[in-house]
């Protein structure tokens, strides 16, 4: 499908772009070319293809949640520079 320099101008005053002059040109190509590159889809075999979500199959990569042990309060705390009360001291945020 050719894109025609109004094309062009008419989707850029839909978007609410301001398009240089100079671009227009450039930017009429492009879009043609994405256009010529998505109509090929439309050429392929697709009658047997079920549609999916993601083009790869879609896997949790993530361990099991499971318990283990972790830092005690005191290890933890082992080189805060101002503990308070068996937790971090931060400088207050914002008034």
């Amino acid at each position: 499908m050719a894109i025609t320099r109004e094309d062009v101008v008419h989707v850029a005053r839909l978007a609410r772009l301001e398009i240089p002059e100079a671009e227009v040109e450039r930017l009429r190509e492009e879009l043609g070319a994405i256009l010529d590159a998505v109509g090929k889809v439309a050429e392929l075999e697709l009658e047997d293809v079920e549609p999916t979500s993601h083009p790869l199959a879609v896997v949790n990569v993530w361990g099991e949640d499971e318990p283990r042990p972790s830092l005690s309060a005191e290890d933890a705390l082992a080189n805060a520079p101002d503990p308070a009360d068996g937790a971090f001291r931060v400088p207050a945020v914002g008034s």
